[in-house]
């Protein structure tokens, strides 16, 4: 009888133990986790990899004319991308965004767009981890506005937190082609 018993006891000792080997430890968990959420980044001095055509990245320097840089390439990416009736409105909030960047942040910066459809997502990445702070600006300052032309201009915005640092970004919507297309045909087959 205590032979069968220590058998038993020995058979459920084994039986814990393979399903503890099979589950992974904590350390492991841990280990999966971290290297997951730590796994080479492309630095925000490099663009960020062209996952379709829609897509464009440009690494900015930290210099002041990496304003006039950002609102030139977006122009251009707009025009080639043929959604010319965003070109102002995103070159300005642009402008906006990079400026910011290049006096609040330190390290490099990224500029991002990408279209889907007809939506225009404009991104800047940096490595500052803060968010923007809204001021109430003076009719006679001659900055403080950014937040009240993000309002006014963009169809949404905001900031997501990064492991680098953050990105802030706003969206556009563009003239829905389609429609304008018929609308157009609508009106030549009224007249």
């Amino acid at each position: 009888m205590v032979i069968r018993a220590a058998c038993r006891l020995l058979t459920r000792r084994r039986e814990c133990r393979s399903s503890r080997a099979a589950a992974p430890s904590w350390a492991a968990k841990q280990q999966a986790l971290w290297s997951r959420s730590l796994t080479p980044l492309r630095p925000l001095d490099a663009p960020r990899g062209r996952a379709t055509a829609w897509d464009a990245s440009w690494p900015l320097q930290r210099d002041p004319t990496s304003v006039r840089r950002a609102r030139r390439s977006v122009t251009a990416q707009l025009g080639e991308w043929a959604v010319d009736d965003l070109a102002d409105t995103a070159a300005l909030l642009v402008s906006e965004l990079v400026t910011n960047a290049l006096r609040h942040t330190r390290g490099p910066l990224r500029l991002n767009l990408r279209l889907r459809q007809n939506r225009l997502l404009c991104e800047v990445e940096d490595t500052e981890t803060l968010g923007p702070v809204r001021n109430a600006a003076d009719p006679d300052a001659e900055g403080g506005r950014g937040i009240e032309l993000l309002d006014l201009l963009a169809d949404a915005w905001g900031n997501t937190r990064t492991a680098t640092g953050k990105t802030m970004w706003f969206v556009l919507q563009a003239e829905d082609r389609n429609r304008t297309a018929r609308g157009a045909g609508d009106a030549e087959s009224a007249a």
